[in-house]
C-alpha cells in the first residue's frame, strides 16, 4: 500500500535531505514496505556541502557538516561528549533511513516537495551569487533616477458605484435601457440629498459584485480595476472631492460615481526609498540570472507535450494532498522564498 500520510516532519526531513545530498527521483514505486536495499542508490554529495564523511548508510554518506548542525542545536555552551556524539549519530541514521525510504516510496514526487527543492536550488546555484555588500549607493542611485515613476505613490481616488442594469441586460430593448436611465436619475437625485445613504442605496439598487459592499470600489489609481468600466475610473478621476457624477451609460448599463476621498500623487526621495530600491535591483538581478540559468537547462532538455490532451484539459481546484498523520500539528510545507 502507498502511503500518503507520512508526519510532516518526516516529509521535511526527506526533502531537505534530498536537496543537501543531491539523491535522484525515484520511480514512484509503491507496493509492501521491503527491503532498504532496493531503494534508488543516491548520488553522491558534492564534500563541500556535506563535509568530511563520517560513515555510511546504505551506501549514503553521514557528513560532517550536517553532524556539526545537529550538534549545534544542543546549545553553545553544551560539549558533546561520546554519549551525545553516538545520540547525533543515531538520529542521523534515522534521518538517512527516513529519506532513503521516502524515495523508495515515490515521496518525493510530490509537488510541494518538489517546489521546495526548486526553491534551494535556485537560492544554492543561482541567487547565492547575489550579496547586498556587492551593490553600491552608486549602482542604486542610478537605478532609482532610471526608474523613478516606479517609487512614485500615484494618485488615487476613493470611487464609489451605482450601477442600474436594464431589464434583459445584454439582450436588453431599448425601451429597458430608457427605463434604466429614469431609475438611475432618480437614485442620483436621492445620493444628492444624503450621500450618507450611499452606501444603502446601492445595496438596494445596484447590480454587479460590488453591491453587497455598498458600491465601493475602494481607492483605485487611473489604471483602473479589473471587471470596472475604463469610462468608470476615468469619470471619478474627473471629479472632484465630494463630487457626484450624472448618470452615464456603459456596456454594463447606467451608472453614477461617487467620489468621497482622494489621495494625491506623492513624489518620494531616494533616501526615502533605499531599501525599495535595494529590493528591486536584487529582484532584477535574481530574474537575470534565473532566465539565464533556466535557459541552459532547455537547451539540452528534451520537452515533449501532448497538444491535444492539454487543450482538452478542464482545469478544476486541485485536491489538497495529506501530508500529515493524526496528531501531527498542522503546518504549511512550502519552499524557502527569496529575501
Amino acid at each position: 500500500m502507498h502511503r500518503t500520510d507520512w508526519p510532516l516532519g518526516i516529509l521535511l526531513t526527506a526533502a531537505l535531505a534530498l536537496c543537501a545530498c543531491g539523491g535522484p527521483a525515484s520511480e514512484g514505486a509503491s507496493g509492501a514496505k521491503g527491503s532498504l536495499a532496493t531503494a534508488p542508490a543516491p548520488t553522491l554529495p558534492n564534500p563541500e556541502v556535506i563535509g568530511e564523511t563520517l560513515g555510511t548508510v546504505n551506501g549514503m554518506p553521514i557528513g560532517s557538516n550536517e553532524f556539526d548542525q545537529l550538534a549545534s542545536r544542543r546549545g553553545r555552551d553544551v560539549a558533546v561528549d561520546e554519549a551525545g556524539r553516538q545520540e547525533i549519530l543515531d538520529r542521523l541514521v534515522e534521518e538517512k533511513l527516513l529519506y532513503q525510504e521516502a524515495l523508495r516510496q515515490g515521496i518525493d514526487q510530490d509537488p510541494k516537495i518538489q517546489r521546495m527543492m526548486v526553491n534551494t536550488l535556485l537560492k544554492q546555484d543561482v541567487y547565492s551569487s547575489v550579496k547586498t555588500s556587492d551593490i553600491t549607493d552608486d549602482a542604486l542611485q542610478a537605478y532609482f533616477d532610471e526608474h523613478k515613476e516606479e517609487f512614485v505613490v500615484p494618485e488615487k481616488a476613493q470611487v464609489k458605484r451605482i450601477l442600474i442594469a436594464p431589464e434583459g441586460e445584454a439582450n436588453a430593448t431599448p425601451d429597458a435601457w430608457s427605463a434604466a436611465e429614469q431609475e438611475a436619475l432618480a437614485v442620483r437625485a436621492k445620493v444628492l440629498e444624503r450621500k450618507a445613504d450611499f452606501r444603502k442605496l446601492a445595496q438596494d439598487q445596484s447590480s454587479g459584485a460590488y453591491a453587497r459592499r455598498g458600491g465601493d470600489l475602494g481607492f483605485v489609481t487611473q489604471e483602473g480595476k479589473p471587471g470596472i468600466p475604463k469610462e468608470v475610473i476615468e469619470t471619478a478621476f474627473g471629479l472632484e472631492k465630494g463630487g457626484v457624477s450624472e448618470p452615464f451609460k456603459t456596456t454594463q448599463g447606467w451608472n453614477i460615481v461617487y467620489v468621497p476621498n482622494k489621495r494625491d500623487r506623492v513624489e518620494r526621495t531616494f533616501d526615502q526609498m533605499r531599501g525599495s530600491v535595494l529590493r528591486k535591483v536584487k529582484s532584477d538581478t535574481y530574474k537575470s540570472l534565473y532566465d539565464g540559468y533556466v535557459s541552459e537547462l532547455r537547451a539540452g532538455a528534451t520537452v515533449e507535450i501532448d497538444s491535444a490532451k492539454l487543450n482538452a484539459h478542464e482545469v478544476s481546484s486541485p485536491k489538497r494532498p495529506t501530508l500529515s498523520a493524526p496528531g501531527d500539528e498542522p503546518e504549511e510545507l512550502s519552499g524557502s522564498g527569496e529575501e
